[in-house]
């Protein structure tokens, strides 16, 4: 096992990593910006360092001062949370030469996966049903037309390096396609540094669900359960459960095969999730795998009793699976909510500031994920997630009473925060009988009627 581990975050994520830590005994080393001095995961952490002032490019991205600090302190092993470096196969390689371990798979795979058209490509290979589209990048707009008068509108033009809906327009018609492709290659090129696109048949009204998965050195992988991750907003997610309520057995069966038929042509190691849609007719496709640990793995520690971050660290370690696939139990239900220093009433406008309150729920089936404290000061240069609220119940309906009351309990000002928006969606009567698609929001919430959840 690992003597001293360097944890390359910030935020919830860093703090879970070192309390997974402590647990298994191993030192931990937070780096930090100027601008999370005060922040809860240097609090915590055995030691600390400040790698550079605010903006992520000059700290948490900043390769050359991580690694810097791993070897003055001695670390023999790099945890990158999610975000920032976690699924960069260059820091992965990058690690591997300077011979400390990268808490994640090896770089081939993030490579191999972090290229939406390439995982396309494997995931055919592999067997698994992926959404029509074009067979790779497109090279130039007579070709996306050419592809997009084959797989018919409305279509989705995508990053192939993309994520949470950057690089992506919905195109309605043959008319748009041309604005479109020049808009998100822009916006590509200004987020992920490739312009490279593709094109994808859109699905009306779509479920996400996705799949955790355990893999090890040995040859060894296992799914842990099934998500759902329909709740969100521009692409990225609010709201998660597992199970995915309303699912077949045969479908859940189709699901968990194809996972790990994935995981296997890739000689996937670590955590991972294959992610998926599922249209009306209980279709799936592929969407894509992200190759780290997920912000809603809570959920699935809740139904197993598995502590995701520690098997990360004990498969980077070099140890076999510590279960088999017959031996993961699942047991109830459980919900996240994603608690955003957000304002949903006024388009989800970021209100970063000090925390003058901050009162956390509790009692039975309720954990909270957290970084923040009263007295801190969330600052506007990163992610504005403030905390998780994961509640379990024996069944669906009881997760959802538990979190009811979690979010009524929840005491934060100083800041605007989607806690509203939770309050509103858990009232709704479609989300209640597990009517939910990536939509939702936009067509069964009123963001202006927010007023009356507030309190």
């Amino acid at each position: 096992m690992f003597r001293k581990v360097l944890v390359a975050n910030r935020g919830e994520i860093a703090v879970r990593v070192i309390r997974a830590c402590r647990e298994l005994g191993i030192r931990t080393v937070a780096v930090y910006s100027e601008a999370d001095r005060d922040s809860l995961h240097v609090r915590l952490a055995d030691e600390a360092f400040c790698i550079g002032p605010p903006p992520a490019s000059e700290s948490y991205l900043n390769v050359p001062n991580i690694l810097s600090t791993a070897e003055l302190l001695g670390v023999d092993a790099i945890h990158p949370g999610y975000g920032f470096l976690s699924e960069d196969p260059r820091f992965a390689e990058i690690c591997r030469d300077a011979r400390i371990a990268f808490i994640g798979p090896p770089p081939e795979a993030i490579e191999a996966m972090g290229n939406k058209a390439r995982a396309r490509e494997i995931a055919q290979r592999a067997g698994v049903p992926v959404v029509p589209g074009s067979p790779g990048p497109v090279r130039n707009e007579r070709e996306a037309y050419q592809i997009a008068d084959r797989i018919g509108y409305p279509l989705l033009v995508k990053a192939s390096a993309g994520g949470g809906g950057r690089g992506m327009r919905v195109v309605h018609n043959r008319e748009d396609l041309a604005r479109a492709l020049q808009t998100a290659q822009r916006e590509a090129e200004a987020a992920f540094g490739s312009g490279e696109l593709y094109l994808e048949k859109y699905l009306e009204e779509p479920r996400h669900v996705e799949v955790q998965v355990l893999a090890d050195s040995r040859g060894n992988a296992i799914h842990l359960g099934d998500r759902e991750c329909s709740i969100q907003r521009r692409h990225q997610k609010l709201l998660e459960e597992a199970p995915a309520p309303g699912l077949s057995p045969r479908l859940r069966a189709q699901l968990y095969r194809a996972a790990l038929r994935l995981v296997r042509t890739i000689g996937y190691v670590n955590a991972g999730t294959v992610e998926f849609l599922v249209d009306r007719q209980d279709n799936f496709y592929f969407l894509e795998m992200n190759t780290r640990i997920q912000v809603e793995h809570p959920v699935t520690e809740a139904i197993t009793g598995l502590d995701l971050v520690a098997e990360q660290i004990r498969i980077a370690a070099g140890e076999r699976l510590r279960f088999s696939q017959r031996e993961v139990e699942f047991r109830g239900h459980a919900l996240e909510c994603r608690i955003n220093a957000e304002d949903p009433a006024r388009d989800f406008r970021p209100s970063p500031g000090r925390v003058v309150s901050f009162v956390p729920p509790g009692g039975p089936g309720v954990r909270v994920d957290t970084h923040v404290y009263a007295g801190y000061t969330i600052p506007p240069y990163y992610d504005s997630l403030v905390a998780k609220v994961v509640a379990w119940g024996r069944d669906r309906m009881e997760a959802i009473a538990r979190m009811e009351r979690a979010l009524r309990e929840f005491e934060i000002t100083g800041i605007r925060t989607t806690l509203p928006l939770h309050r509103a969606i858990l009232d709704n009567a479609f989300f209640r009988r597990g009517e939910v698609y990536t939509n939702f929001v936009q067509r069964r919430v009123d963001l202006g009627q927010l007023g009356r959840w507030s309190s």
